[in-house]
């Protein structure tokens, strides 16, 4: 039970902090309605990453395989960043990308790296708290 309400308590944080990252660049930005997809993407990386960070607790060295995952799922959102960017100004010069297309690739992905990183803040902290120490007390030998 501890390990679902870990992966509750990470996923309405991070959600919370994902809005807000998006909240505060469609202000910045001036953003109209398109940034809905923004919003939209937001929501859908809160719950694969708290999925994902959800099954990991259940590895046999879970504080070692979340930090492990934090490393892979950054690196997704790097390379990703670097597609987007990519893809963005490859287009021929007269489309070339405007900054509402620039902000709305960072609107992707900068939720998602917020999201990633509360998730893992939370999670390990819950799961450094859990470690069970031998003998009573959790004293050794």
């Amino acid at each position: 039970m501890r390990k679902f309400f870990t992966s509750l308590f990470a996923f309405i944080l991070s959600g919370l902090a994902g809005g807000l990252v998006v909240q505060e660049l469609a202000v910045l930005t001036g953003a109209t309605e398109e940034y809905i997809l923004v919003f939209a993407a937001t929501a859908l990386i809160v719950i694969v990453v708290t999925v994902i960070f959800f099954l990991v607790q259940f590895r046999a060295e879970p504080v070692r395989a979340v930090d492990r995952m934090l490393c892979w799922l950054l690196a997704v959102f790097a390379l990703t960043l670097l597609a987007l960017a990519g893809w963005t100004f490859s287009v021929p010069a007269e489309n070339r990308a405007t900054a509402s297309d620039l902000s709305i690739v960072a609107g992707l992905i900068l939720p998602g790296v917020v999201a990633i990183i509360v998730q893992w803040l939370f999670v390990r902290w819950r799961l450094k708290g859990s470690a069970a120490g031998f003998g009573r007390g959790g004293t050794s030998a």
